[in-house]
């Protein structure tokens, strides 16, 4: 018996042994969304399976991709995940930047990836980034504002109807404003709102020849849409809100509407934190009657950067953080309610999720977005609220720019429009189209 515990013993020390000398410390650059700032929570459970150690390095949005992007493009290999999104995914595959997932395991089950999620992060039909969470945008609205304006918001609301209620809304000696929009200049900021919003009128970044096309009147009647409205129902600021100041307002009870990523809706009605979760409804991001409603499709995802020395624990943490498994972890410490959203079709099927407030407008709102017929009029390009060519982020990051001036109050709508044909028309040049 001595023997054999003797034994038992060394055999343990050595699986210790081993497990240690096989254990890495990932390194991971993300977003500080709230979906995000849980996981790092939760990491210890991934710790105890794995033996693998992990580093958060957490950037506000604008400022990840550009960090992200500086890294990968310079082979720096600061980072053996990355949070990216279906923008950058397709085109760093392209480019031999990412490690394929194409051999996940069979438990992982990736073909319950909802399709939508799949298919805008995959190149020449591989999967390279496995979605933590998926998203389109949607209204969120408070409910016993919209009664106290004497009106009943429709599952598919108009722009029309939108505007004349967040006027109604607006209690501005009250501190509350009718409507909270993302003004704070960044391709995936700003512009994703304003991008999205404006397939919904009609207009589009380029013509069938890669033209630039912000001379449009449809553009001008987006932009000067967008800054009569913020300028009469918005809050005070709004060129600087993005997506967390809009829904700190939100949950502090500032916003009448708030039309942004479905993933806010299980914080905006999260007791813990939203002083008005329980009067909190939802509608699909309004249309203006051409066929085109004003709300995009994201994931956030996870993918491994080539040239990582850490590629096999890379993908055990990517299978534990987008799994069905790490669903069900959410669900047992934070209820059904804040679990990732938008990503797995059997999410939608679970009867503990079914009746979740958000669920249906959730999944409608994703299904409903068309990354490859975004727009009223024909284009060449594929993207709902961005452009999937390289150049795209660079140049929408210089138009939000002009565009968050404007709202400012610093130069006009025009003024604005003016510098966006001219400074993209230059850049698409340069690029060779």
């Amino acid at each position: 018996m001595y023997l054999r515990n003797v034994l038992g013993a060394a055999s343990a020390l050595s699986l210790i042994a081993l497990g240690s000398a096989d254990a890495e410390n990932l390194v991971i650059a993300t977003v500080n969304n709230g979906d995000m700032v849980r996981m790092q929570g939760l990491t210890d459970d991934f710790t105890s399976k794995t033996g693998h150690t992990v580093e958060w390095v957490t950037l506000e949005e604008n400022v990840l991709r550009q960090r992200v992007t500086t890294d990968i493009s310079t082979k720096g290999g600061a980072f053996d995940i990355m949070t990216i999104g279906m923008y950058e995914t397709p085109i760093w595959a392209k480019n031999g930047w990412l490690v394929a997932l194409d051999d996940l395991s069979a438990g992982y089950d990736a073909d319950d990836i909802l399709p939508a999620m799949r298919g805008g992060l995959s190149y020449d039909g591989t999967l390279f980034a496995a979605p933590f969470y998926g998203e389109s945008s949607m209204i969120m609205y408070r409910t016993d504002l919209m009664a106290n304006a004497g009106l009943s918001m429709p599952d598919a609301p108009t722009w029309e109807f939108v505007a004349d209620a967040a006027r109604k809304m607006t209690d501005k000696d009250n501190d509350i404003y009718g409507i909270c929009l993302r003004g704070k200049a960044g391709w995936g900021e700003n512009m994703a709102f304003i991008t999205a919003t404006s397939n919904a009128f009609g207009a589009r970044w380029f013509d069938e020849n890669w033209a630039p096309q912000f001379d449009s009147d449809a553009w001008s009647t987006t932009l000067n849409f967008y800054l009569d409205l913020l300028g009469d129902a918005g809050p005070p600021g709004a060129s600087t809100n993005g997506f967390n100041e809009n829904l700190s307002l939100f949950q502090q009870g500032k916003c009448g509407m708030w039309i942004d990523a479905t993933v806010a809706a299980s914080f905006v009605t999260n007791p813990k934190d939203s002083t008005v979760a329980d009067k909190v409804g939802f509608a699909l991001a309004p249309d203006t009657g051409l066929g085109r409603r004003s709300n995009w499709l994201w994931a956030w995802a996870l993918a491994i950067p080539a040239g990582t020395q850490k590629e096999s624990a890379a993908r055990e943490f990517i299978e534990w953080a987008t799994s069905k498994e790490y669903i069900e972890l959410v669900a047992s410490k934070e209820g059904w309610a804040n679990v990732p959203p938008g990503a797995r079709t059997s999410l939608y099927e679970n009867p503990n999720y079914k009746d979740i407030p958000f669920a249906r407008m959730t999944l409608e709102s994703i299904l409903s977005a068309d990354p490859l017929n975004p727009t009223v009029e024909p284009v060449p390009y594929v993207g709902v609220q961005f452009v999937a060519i390289p150049e795209f982020a660079g140049i929408a990051t210089e138009v939000g720019q002009e565009f968050s001036a404007a709202l400012a109050g610093q130069q006009t709508a025009a003024e604005a429009l003016d510098k966006a044909q001219a400074l993209t028309a230059d850049a698409m040049e340069a690029a060779g189209y």
